[in-house]
């Protein structure tokens, strides 16, 4: 277990944070096909599209290519919410990451590294509504490298959004993340996150049956507020 430490995000660390953003990415398909496999419109499809074809035709080769052509749409269709999500990060916020995230007060991007490498990330920002831009501080794309997972350096991530949040005087801080994601639901809610609600990303996730969470953490100082009211 190689020890890390957690330091601001600089320029030089632009490939590395790109290689560790994307390659998080290549877990989740075959999760989202089992996924998609369960959902009963999918049972539906697989056995009465073929089905219906052999009514029709009498040829069960017929039927075995439909049912190859739906697993091979299918295998593709959960591919195209990751891909989206990471395009579209990719063009917007994390295509200049110093720009986004550290040139503005209340902002920031951290990254994790050991050994000289980078190994995890994880960015906040204030939110884009303009009556709680001072109270909320969103969380994006917490993300560490396979190989060094299990050594508590998404725990560590969270702590130091927490308390940059709490350093700015911020009340809560939010993000969103997969239903799919079962390591980092756990990891949230382990930390004391709540749930708020769900909703789903893009039309290509909701295709998929796949709706983001919604967690909010409520800081220490905003509870003892609440209770003095």
């Amino acid at each position: 277990m190689a020890p890390y430490h957690i330091r601001k995000y600089r320029e030089s660390d632009r490939t590395q944070v790109v290689d560790v953003f994307s390659q998080a990415f290549e877990e989740f398909p075959p999760l989202t096909f089992r996924h998609i496999l369960k959902l009963p419109r999918t049972l539906v499809l697989l056995l009465g599209v073929p089905f219906a074809l052999f009514l029709v035709s009498g040829s069960w080769l017929l039927a075995l290519v439909a049912s190859l052509t739906l697993l091979t749409a299918l295998r593709f269709l959960s591919k195209c919410p990751w891909t989206e999500f990471r395009v579209v990060s990719l063009r917007t916020d994390m295509s200049d990451i110093t720009k986004f995230y550290l040139s503005e007060p209340g902002s920031c991007f951290w990254v994790a590294e050991a050994e000289g490498q980078v190994v995890g990330m994880v960015g906040v920002l204030p939110v884009e509504e303009r009556p709680l831009r001072k109270e909320r501080l969103e969380l994006f794309h917490l993300c560490v490298a396979l190989e060094h997972r299990g050594q508590g350096i998404a725990k560590a991530l969270v702590r130091t959004v927490l308390q940059f949040a709490h350093d700015q005087g911020y009340s809560q801080v939010i993000l969103s993340t997969s239903v799919l994601q079962h390591s980092a639901l756990a990891l949230y809610q382990r930390m004391g996150f709540q749930e708020s609600h769900q909703f789903f990303f893009r039309p290509s996730w909701r295709l998929a049956d796949i709706p983001s969470v919604v967690f909010v953490y409520h800081l220490p100082s905003a509870q003892a507020s609440q209770a003095q009211e």
